[in-house]
């Protein structure tokens, strides 16, 4: 792959797709504060943004804090989100994440990737969703639909979330 081209053919890409979708937000899942901010990306894994964000209408009005989440009752909490899937292994996640953020860092979500990758149910696409809605520069969140299309449009080769996000940060700038 040759860099510079690919660059140039990128950049071609993404002045076309700004052109034609002028208003993409950042983040498409729906949320008030930070807490909510994290469990809905929690949430979204195996699911769609819409049916999060269907869910979280409600939800949202129970738990907004830090506490909230950790706080909640597992079992109700299960019940809950049960309509995103794969609820159990989520709602302990959840509930075990905001526990960690409030005993360890004081009740604030960290903003630094090695720190908020060690969360239960946060990875690096969750962490790179988290930091670059904080405005935070770091890396691209890699999912499935960002998988595909940059190994279609020739921009990695790679099977592994890491190493494309590595090609892909290459090629395009470092900007939130």
């Amino acid at each position: 792959m040759n860099l510079n081209k690919t660059k140039i053919r990128a950049k071609k890409i993404f002045f076309e797709l700004e052109a034609n979708y002028p208003n993409i937000p950042l983040l498409f899942l729906n949320h008030t504060t930070d807490a909510q901010m994290l469990c809905a990306i929690i949430l979204s894994a195996q699911s769609t943004d819409a049916q999060v964000n269907k869910l979280t209408k409600t939800l949202f009005m129970k738990y907004v804090s830090v506490d909230d989440f950790a706080n909640a009752n597992l079992k109700m909490f299960e019940k809950e989100i049960r309509s995103t899937g794969y609820y159990r292994q989520k709602a302990k996640r959840v509930i075990c994440c905001f526990k960690i953020i409030r005993d360890k860092y004081g009740g604030v979500i960290p903003l630094v990737m090695d720190e908020l990758i060690e969360l239960p149910g946060a990875g690096r696409k969750t962490a790179n969703l988290v930091l670059a809605n904080k405005g935070i520069v770091g890396g691209i969140a890699v999912d499935t639909h960002v998988w595909r299309l940059s190994q279609r449009l020739g921009f990695t080769k790679f099977d592994n979330q890491t190493k494309i996000e590595q090609d892909l940060l290459q090629i395009f700038d470092k900007k939130v």
